[in-house]
């Protein structure tokens, strides 16, 4: 979204204008939702905080200061939510649950054979997420899922833009291990 068209629905939102939230909340929902069911694992975790953090936005946006992005400050309230939500709860991550999220993605006419390797890729990659300490996967699915910075996810986790930098090679790293771990682990299921 251009960042006037953004300002404008910031301050007609604010204003009162129902028509400007409900657009503000189509447009950041779901790369919201993305975001915290990566960090999370549970779709039922990323609904209930993304939730919340509307709630809070929607009940704040007098506070939201225009000369930065909306989406930063989006995502930075959704980040302390759960944070704060997993320090209470300190769920148990149910991998299956993350491959039904959302049903099934096949397109129509699509074979079956294709969607299926799309979630199981889907799954596995959620698997080896899960593997990573929450600042490596955090810093991993601002930069490569939703294509934020360096600069910007430093800012955004307020940490030094090198500290980042270590973060996403390390969890990269990871995140490769696991993956070929469970590459290792499923053919050999396979054939067995």
């Amino acid at each position: 979204m251009e960042r006037q068209r953004e300002r404008e629905l910031i301050r007609r939102a604010a204003a009162g204008d129902r028509d400007a939230a409900a657009e503000t909340i189509r447009a950041f929902q779901p790369s919201v939702y993305a975001y915290i069911l990566r960090l999370s694992g549970r779709p039922d975790v990323a609904e209930d905080i993304v939730q919340e953090a509307f709630v809070r936005v929607l009940a704040n946006l007098d506070r939201f200061d225009e000369r930065y992005r909306f989406s930063t400050w989006l995502f930075t309230i959704a980040r302390r939510l759960y944070v704060n939500a997993m320090q209470k709860l300190r769920p148990a991550y149910d991998s299956d649950l993350v491959g039904a999220w959302g049903g099934s993605d096949a397109a129509p006419g699509e074979p079956v054979e294709r969607a299926e390797a799309r979630e199981q890729a889907r799954g596995s990659l959620q698997r080896a997420l899960m593997v990573l300490p929450l600042a490596q996967r955090e810093v991993v699915v601002l930069f490569h899922q939703m294509d934020w910075p360096i600069a910007l996810i430093a800012k955004h986790l307020e940490m030094p833009e090198g500290t980042v930098k270590s973060h996403l090679h390390r969890g990269r790293r990871r995140l490769r291990e696991a993956l070929v771990a469970e590459e290792s682990r499923t053919s050999s299921e396979a054939w067995t």
